[in-house]
């Protein structure tokens, strides 16, 4: 078998690196001047927790806004947990980094997506027989990132 690189996977690594800095910085400071966050994640995800009725309402990807009132954001080596504010009912979320399509601080303007991912963790399904359970197709498309146009965020 050839030994290569994963530049993907790498990258991913690194880019949901970025975001849980960012968010510890948050959850210890505050977030500073203009900034704030629109993070879409995949509720599907297995891990993401919230409420039956946001699931329901958003049973593909959701959207959260972090600026004006978020509360109890704390911040693992595999996610955060945040409380936000939905027609005046505060819901706990936990969202994994894994979970996470897109990062977005349009105040300055950067941006980030990963591309969706299969969750199952069921080995069988990517047999093909010669003992490698992954191809590198699947491995490439899972590790693919690109940085987001902020167009549409712009005022």
């Amino acid at each position: 078998m050839t030994r290569s690189i994963d530049y993907g996977n790498l990258m991913h690594r690194a880019m949901r690196g970025l975001i849980q800095s960012v968010l510890e910085d948050v959850s210890e400071g505050g977030l500073p001047g203009e900034h704030h966050f629109f993070i879409t994640f995949d509720t599907h995800h297995p891990d993401a927790q919230l409420a039956d009725w946001l699931r329901a309402r958003y049973p593909e990807e959701m959207t959260i806004v972090i600026q004006h009132w978020f509360d109890n954001l704390t911040v693992t080596d595999d996610g955060f947990t945040v409380t936000l504010n939905f027609g005046d009912n505060p819901e706990p979320l936990y969202v994994p980094f894994d979970a996470v399509r897109t990062f977005v601080d349009p105040s300055v303007e950067f941006g980030l997506r990963f591309e969706t991912q299969d969750y199952d963790d069921d080995d069988d399904d990517d047999d093909n027989g010669d003992g490698d359970d992954s191809t590198d197709s699947d491995a490439a498309r899972r590790a693919e990132a690109e940085v987001v146009s902020l167009d549409k965020w712009r005022k």
